[in-house]
């Protein structure tokens, strides 16, 4: 039986064949998943309806599961039709999230292309996409190294 909170078998499969650096993309409902999938990642499509299960689920699933070392997001725009003058509020339930599971990690924002490019590498295992309807709510997580 499983201790942590990740019951999700495909999720479970692939994250126990990846390794140290590996890259685990959860994606919201708006991300070209088809068109970014890294060469040797999977797709687990979890977009069930808008908004279930959203990216910060996935997110508090994860955290019981693997050890992290950083984590990523999709920088926001600060001009145009889509611009934010502030962080997008999911960010602040990303960072509550890693605080609770006693992570000290730092959210750190890259450029949307940068992002693509980051989420398309070999290193990229899985994409988990969500429903999530939050604006810029993509995260690209690093998988860590077991410490105990």
């Amino acid at each position: 039986m499983l201790k942590h909170q990740l019951i999700h078998p495909q999720i479970n499969e692939v994250l126990a064949r990846a390794g140290h650096h590996g890259k685990i993309l959860i994606a919201d409902g708006n991300y070209p998943c088809s068109s970014t999938l890294g060469p040797h990642a999977q797709l687990v499509s979890l977009n069930l309806s808008p908004g279930l299960v959203t990216c910060t689920q996935v997110l508090q699933a994860l955290v019981t599961a693997i050890p992290l070392e950083a984590a990523q997001t999709m920088n926001y725009e600060t001009t145009g039709p889509y611009a934010l003058s502030e962080d997008p509020p999911v960010w602040e339930e990303y960072r509550q999230v890693l605080t609770t599971a006693e992570l000290e990690l730092e959210l750190d924002p890259i450029e949307k292309w940068d992002f693509y490019k980051a989420a398309s590498t070999t290193d990229h295992v899985l994409t988990i996409q969500t429903a999530d309807q939050q604006r810029f709510a993509n995260l690209l997580l690093t998988i860590g190294v077991r410490m105990d």
